[in-house]
């Protein structure tokens, strides 16, 4: 029995090295000179479509939509350079539209059994859209791109399954850093991003991940550097895994934004978040919905849907101005919020481990959970966290939760 084992487990190996060995290979020589690489990069996707393997060993200048999908089965071996250029009239209109929030993307990644790994870069070169955004504000709807000034996110896993993304660096994203669309099984691992301005301009939604219509979905042991959400969950996202992260200049690991669009379902359900550092952000562990809206057509809240086992656990925050926050409000006026509460219902939510110091900026406030309508199973424990600043004090807002005996803080109710 064991012979036989071996003699099986040897022609596994050696049809393996067959494998390997006769799969197809695309080698993409750069132009180089400033020339256009993308058409390059197009054709080499296009021949090298399945059981292949593509190369990207050299710098690349794109001035083209990366259009690289029906893969099946693919290797990315990128250990070069792939910089967009900063042509705001040209990438506005030839971005490839996503939908949501107004989104675009420059490189559309979409298939089966894709591995894209390699040690190389990703360069939005985003300053010139970080200057303009600042003096325009064209932001479109809410936390979004506009169709008149579009912000292309540099790489989009969409309508993919069993996709594996490592050891990739990502600088200068004129949006988002990554678009998950309608995907299912794709992690990352061992990302380094970073978004930062050389000018007084911000980042502004400079996103690591976003995360949009998709199911198991793994992001571990990366680094981001940013000035908005570390990761966010948008709407229905479910099964996700989020683990080993270091975040500075964040918005947090957020859930939502969600209920932004009036008659629309939101869900995001199954998160779990593990041994998290967050440094110098506005928020920690968040939770962020739109309150509701009057207007049938509202893109500022209304929608509906539910928040669902959601678990932060070993989460430690340093600098943070919120913690741990849940808001019902987001985005939205509060007199329109007072007469038009949130239509999500937000539930199991457990909190593990949240330690570390505020910024002070809420005064001593540490923790601030504010429901619209009941949240219901809303736990915590070994919640160590101490307001920094002037606060001589550590204050944990809580507002409609029903039960405070859950959480290892004493509640006060919000002052307005």
């Amino acid at each position: 029995m064991i012979a036989k084992s071996l003699t099986v487990t040897s022609l596994a190996v050696l049809a393996l090295a067959r494998a390997t060995s006769t799969r197809k290979t695309c080698k993409v020589a750069a132009i180089g000179g400033g020339e256009d690489d993308g058409p390059a990069i197009n054709s080499a996707f296009k021949k090298c479509a399945k059981n292949s393997k593509i190369v990207l060993d050299k710098y690349y200048v794109v001035d083209t939509l990366l259009k690289t999908e029906n893969l099946d089965n693919v290797e990315i071996e990128l250990s070069g350079t792939v910089q967009y250029t900063p042509d705001i009239a040209k990438w506005s209109p030839q971005s490839l539209y996503l939908t949501y929030q107004n989104a675009t993307t420059a490189w559309w990644l979409s298939g089966k059994d894709i591995h894209l790994y390699g040690g190389g870069t990703i360069d939005g070169n985003g300053q010139v859209w970080w200057d303009t955004y600042n003096n325009t504000h064209d932001s479109g709807t809410a936390g979004g791109s506009s169709r008149t000034f579009a912000r292309p996110i540099p790489l989009t896993v969409g309508n993919s399954t069993n996709v594996k993304i490592e050891n990739i660096k990502q600088i200068g994203s004129p949006f988002w850093n990554n678009f998950v669309y309608q995907s299912s099984h794709v992690t990352y691992t061992n990302i380094h991003i970073n978004t930062v301005s050389d000018s007084s301009s911000p980042t502004a939604n400079s996103d690591g991940w976003d995360i949009y219509r998709s199911s198991d979905v793994t992001i571990e042991n990366s680094h981001v550097n940013n000035d908005d959400d570390c990761v966010s969950f948008k709407p229905n996202s479910t099964n996700i895994i989020v683990q080993n992260m270091w975040c500075n200049g964040s918005h947090g690991i957020s859930v939502g934004s969600l209920g932004q669009y009036a008659g629309e379902m939101d869900i995001v359900a199954n998160v779990f978040v593990k041994n998290i550092t967050m440094l110098n952000a506005q928020n920690g562990a968040r939770i962020k919905v739109f309150g509701g809206n009057p207007s049938p057509q509202s893109t500022m809240g209304g929608g509906t849907g539910y928040v669902r086992n959601i678990t932060f656990r070993d989460f430690h925050v340093q600098n943070v101005d919120n913690p741990i926050i849940i808001d019902q409000c987001y985005s939205t006026n509060a007199d329109v919020c007072a007469q038009y509460p949130s239509n999500l219902s937000i539930s199991d939510v457990h909190y593990y481990n949240v330690t570390g110091t505020s910024s002070g900026a809420e005064g001593s406030v540490v923790v601030d959970i504010e429901c619209s309508a009941t949240c219901n199973d809303i736990t915590a424990t070994g919640t160590h966290l101490t307001a920094g600043g002037n606060a001589t004090s550590t204050e944990y807002i809580c507002k409609n939760i029903a039960t405070q005996a859950q959480l290892d803080f004493n509640c006060t109710a919000p002052s307005s």
